[in-house]
């Protein structure tokens, strides 16, 4: 009796076997196709190796890197070129799986936002405004590029720079970035942009309170209030006109 059993369920799995073979779109997809790949829908081998996966070079076969989003697979020109898939021939290699998986069931399982931008050649890791649009608030309207230096590349969002941290941008600061911050380079800054500010009148007060080193003016200021001024040498705040120091929190 077992030994029938055993033979039972031998033939079973040899069926089930030869049933994913014969019909895998039914037996082991995870899912419906994109509606590009629609017509693959039970031409699973198309894409898939036996006991292999699907494979980048598979993939490759017919989607040629250097046609993305310029020619179709059949050759044919695109009509409206893709403006976000030039980054495709700018790969250091073809990963297509590190980005694409064509089956419903898949993308509902997979974490989003897989793209690694190590993939790309050194160059093209660069140039963020090739491939993404830039913001239409009105802080990024003021800026072209230098995305690095507020964000990384492993997400957009959220941005790892605080301006609040470096110099608060209350009362007549709240200005255009270009009023500090000159040929769009936001690593570095001024205050000689706004006409309350020349060398000489800041020279001047200073000297007067015996301060000699004022190159770089946030190191005190932190905010428009001119009473808060801090002064890390010393390790305190100085609140002038009340004649009253306090140790810094």
């Amino acid at each position: 009796m077992n030994n029938i059993l055993k033979i039972v369920l031998a033939v079973n799995l040899i069926a089930l076997a030869i049933l994913a073979f014969v019909y895998p779109h039914l037996m082991v997809s995870p899912g419906k196709l994109i509606p590009g790949h629609s017509k693959l829908e039970t031409d699973c081998f198309a894409c898939h190796a036996p006991f292999s996966g699907a494979t980048t070079e598979r993939c490759t076969n017919c989607h040629k890197p250097e046609e993305i989003g310029k020619l179709t697979t059949l050759g044919q020109p695109i009509q409206k070129p893709l403006t976000s898939t030039p980054f495709h021939q700018k790969l250091v290699k073809q990963e297509c799986l590190a980005c694409h998986s064509d089956h419903a069931g898949v993308k509902r399982f997979r974490s989003a936002g897989r793209f690694n931008h190590a993939l790309l050649q050194a160059d093209a890791r660069k140039e963020c405004q090739s491939c993404h649009k830039s913001p239409k608030d009105s802080l990024h309207q003021q800026i072209t590029g230098n995305c690095s230096q507020c964000h990384s590349q492993e997400k957009w969002a959220p941005a790892n720079f605080d301006h609040g941290k470096y110099f608060v941008l209350d009362r007549d600061h709240n200005v255009k970035c270009a009023t500090c911050h000159v040929r769009n380079d936001y690593s570095r800054y001024t205050c000689y942009g706004c006409h309350e500010h020349s060398p000489e009148k800041i020279r001047r007060e200073h000297i007067e309170e015996g301060i000699r080193d004022f190159k770089n003016c946030v190191e005190c200021h932190r905010s428009a209030d001119e009473h808060d001024i801090r002064i890390p040498r010393r390790g305190r705040v100085r609140e002038q006109g009340q004649g009253v120091a306090r140790d810094d929190d």
